[in-house]
């Protein structure tokens, strides 16, 4: 993807003064937001939600739900400045501050990034051990479903790919509804939160470090200036992260309801050290076959199109701060560095699991680490949209503030909750 130029501040007028689209219009645009979302459900994030409700029930179900806002508000801005700079993430950051803070993203992406993969890869291998499957031909095919989807497809077609196998973690739905869970224990619940609990602290930390994962906001506006999305599609750019926000909360919330329903009920809190642990909360509800069928479905969809989105994350991020060429829209031989990086994130990630013992505690740690990268990665994203932005769509005024906030409250907690609970 080469740079596609500053569209003109008049841009936000048209965009402001769009006619209302057509379907066709609509399903052209949708996908960056929905898949980001999508791919934020990862396995990971179903770990740690998993892990909350057997050991507290529904008491992290609030946190879950209020971060809703300032998800949408975060991956907002993505969408503003994938639109009207036309630039990704990376690019945007070197061209604005240069190239020492833009590797200073960078490691921090390439952190996060490698920690999500580490655990989408651990749930894979653990979905095989369940099917009697060895880790090493799980992996080997999740490592090969996952480059022969990239290599072989542009980017729509990848977008497709994705948002199709996604949802798969509509499954979780469904669960939650079956567990039948007791309305007056979950009331109970959301009223009573252990704050002074370290170790509660310390997985609130995982909750809000798997809502925000620094490779979302590399990965949609990245996607959004590679699919070449324009002012027009604003409006239609907005309502799809609106949606995924929405959606990737309500089905972490549903992993959570699901568990604490069925194994956060016991008398004693249980602590989770493997995926099949977490498939068994789903047994009592829909039967031991279609339990385990229905959970693996969920899981490997969540973690396949987490993989996907936070390899190309990645690609896309290093090849805007060094300049190689960087899209789907090559084939392999044309940007030899974009696919190498994709592939080394995911083969590398593959190999590591296959070495690793029991990779559960990784998950949540992994969580914690994005949670300490968010101020980071936010710090730039709002300093990028009150400079780099036309005037009418820059971030100032009372959202600004409101923004600013929010981030910072979520990310002193979030960073006081992990610190407490590594004591």
């Amino acid at each position: 993807m080469n740079s596609a130029g500053d569209p003109s501040g008049d841009s936000a007028s048209i965009a402001i003064a769009a006619p209302v689209p057509g379907w066709r219009t609509i399903a052209s645009t949708v996908g960056p937001g929905l898949i980001v979302k999508l791919a934020d459900t990862d396995a990971g994030n179903v770990v740690t939600a998993a892990q909350a409700g057997a050991e507290w029930r529904y008491r992290m179900l609030p946190l879950v739900l209020a971060l809703i806002p300032m998800l949408y508000l975060v991956q907002e801005l993505t969408v503003r400045l994938g639109i009207f700079t036309g630039r990704g993430h990376g690019e945007l950051i070197r061209q604005r501050f240069g190239l020492g803070w833009a590797v200073l993203a960078i490691l921090g992406l390439a952190a996060a990034t490698a920690g999500s993969l580490v655990t989408e890869f651990s749930a894979v291998a653990g979905i095989g051990e369940l099917y009697g499957v060895s880790r090493g031909l799980s992996l080997v095919a999740a490592a090969a479903g996952l480059l022969l989807v990239v290599i072989t497809g542009s980017y729509r077609r990848v977008e497709r790919i994705a948002i199709g196998v996604g949802l798969f973690e509509l499954a979780f739905f469904v669960v939650a509804w079956r567990a039948h869970p007791d309305l007056s224990t979950l009331a109970k619940d959301a009223l009573d939160p252990p704050l002074r609990n370290s170790e509660f602290a310390f997985l609130g930390t995982a909750m809000i470090g798997a809502t925000f994962n620094p490779w979302m906001v590399f990965y949609q506006q990245s996607a959004i200036a590679d699919k070449k999305l324009r002012p027009k599609d604003y409006a239609i750019a907005r309502w799809d992260t609106a949606a995924g926000a929405v959606i990737t909360q309500l089905l972490t919330g549903a992993v959570l309801v699901a568990v604490a329903a069925t194994l956060g009920a016991s008398a004693a809190p249980a602590t989770l050290t493997s995926v099949g642990e977490i498939s068994r909360s789903f047994t009592p509800v829909l039967g031991e076959t279609v339990g385990r069928l229905v959970f693996s479905a969920g899981v490997l969809g969540a973690a396949m199109v987490a993989a996907i989105v936070a390899s190309l994350a990645l690609a896309w991020g290093v090849g805007e701060i060094t300049g190689y060429s960087r899209s789907l829209e090559y084939r392999p031989l044309e940007a030899r560095w974009f696919y190498c990086v994709y592939a080394s994130g995911v083969l590398g990630a593959a190999a590591l699991v296959w070495a690793a013992g029991n990779l559960v505690w990784l998950n949540i740690a992994a969580q914690v680490l994005n949670a300490f990268l968010m101020p980071l990665a936010i710090g730039f994203l709002v300093i990028l949209a009150i400079r780099a932005l036309p005037e009418p769509l820059r971030l100032k005024g009372g959202r600004l503030w409101v923004l600013i906030g929010i981030s910072g409250v979520v990310s002193t907690l979030a960073i006081v909750g992990g610190i407490s609970g590594m004591r």
